[in-house]
């Protein structure tokens, strides 16, 4: 298991080559209230940096990004009916997506939970 973060904010954790994806808790902090979670369709093909999903807040809509390239093989439905579940816990059962990794080399390029910390001293 490898868990990592992108500087948009995002988790990545592989298992084989199958990554789940979601917005760390940061990201949920700076949103608000999640009020609606827009899913992308199992079977959708995502280069890494394309838009992976679209969460609305009380505050704004905001896009989510693929951390790495892959095809999209579950997406979180729970999400569809409590899109809360991302703000009382978004680095677990609040994940978006499931990608059948392209590469999962790639996700060795993104940074360690101690480099997140790090870079959000910095913001």
């Amino acid at each position: 298991m490898t868990m990592r973060y992108t500087r948009d904010h995002e988790w990545i954790n592989l298992e084989g080559d199958t990554a789940t994806i979601g917005i760390s808790d940061y990201a949920q902090e700076q949103l608000g209230d999640i009020v609606f979670v827009e899913l992308p369709d199992v079977g959708k093909k995502l280069a890494r940096g394309a838009e992976a999903a679209v969460v609305e807040s009380v505050k704004a809509a905001s896009e989510i990004f693929a951390p790495v390239a892959g095809e999209v093989i579950e997406v979180n439905a729970a999400l569809a009916d409590s899109p809360g579940v991302v703000n009382s816990d978004p680095e677990g059962s609040g994940w978006f997506i499931r990608l059948k990794v392209a590469d999962a080399e790639a996700v060795e390029d993104l940074m360690t939970i101690e480099a997140y910390q790090e870079f959000l001293q910095t913001i």
